[in-house]
């Protein structure tokens, strides 16, 4: 399963490097905020030849990461690691992907606004 999530870097944390029963291991992690109508902050950490896809962005760039979602339990705790195995700049237009559909419109349906017999300039807050 291939992961995918835009957004806006916000914090590159430092990088860590360990030794291993594989050797010496490079981890960076960094933190993106989504453009979404109630943006998220997620952490995500690149490992080994991973993490110099972040030498060519700079906070506040705009950037596109695919990535894996892994658990792992640890003295009866568990834990959850989202690893980058992609990232790249995003570009100003929509992906290829994206190009081939419409951009999303929500749907009202007719008489929404007479919900309760409330007047439709009215907040509920």
């Amino acid at each position: 399963m291939n992961l995918e999530i835009t957004g806006k870097l916000i914090t590159l944390l430092p990088e860590t490097t360990g030794q291993g029963k594989n050797g010496t291991w490079t981890k960076r992690e960094f933190v993106i905020e989504t453009a979404d109508q109630y943006p998220k902050k997620v952490c995500i950490s690149a490992w080994g030849d991973k993490a110099d896809g972040l030498r060519n962005v700079k906070i506040g760039d705009e950037i596109r990461v695919q990535f894996n979602i892994e658990s792992r339990e640890y003295n009866e705790r568990w834990y959850t690691d989202i690893r980058a195995w992609r990232i790249e700049r995003a570009t100003a237009g929509a992906g290829p992907q994206a190009a081939d559909q419409p951009p999303y419109q929500p749907q009202q349906e007719a008489g929404w606004e007479k919900f309760n017999g409330a007047p439709t300039d009215d907040l509920p807050f």
